[in-house]
């Protein structure tokens, strides 16, 4: 018997970051919102206008982050991961290391988060 989940099921999955309210730019993995909150080198606040959900480049359905341009840089450090998060919930990726100094921008690019369907 095969496995099949309809766009919509694995779409349930996706609606959960269409919620994200922050994306911060971190120096390290964080183990929880309160490691965001606190070594975050900067942030913007985000909505559902920033996610946009297709068809998966292989299978099934993504959601994707929209590049945010020009973030203030609140900290000096060393960005090395990428986080959205809703104030509870959070989803954290690496990104290209890169020196940050405070006073100046960072641009984050578009990037996907995928859910492949069932095998």
């Amino acid at each position: 018997m095969g496995k099949v989940a309809s766009d919509g099921f694995i779409d349930g999955g996706l609606n959960a970051i269409d919620g994200s309210t922050r994306l911060a730019v971190l120096p390290s993995e964080p183990a929880n919102i309160a490691a965001i909150t606190a070594n975050l080198l900067a942030s913007v606040v985000t909505d559902g206008s920033d996610f946009t959900k297709a068809n998966g480049d292989t299978s099934g359905r993504k959601v994707t982050v929209a590049t945010q341009v020009d973030m203030s840089i609140g900290s000096d450090g060393t960005a090395t991961h990428v986080s959205i998060d809703d104030g509870t919930d959070f989803y954290v990726t690496t990104c290209t290391s890169q020196g940050l100094t405070s006073g100046g921008t960072v641009t984050t690019p578009a990037w996907d988060i995928e859910i492949a369907d069932p095998i």
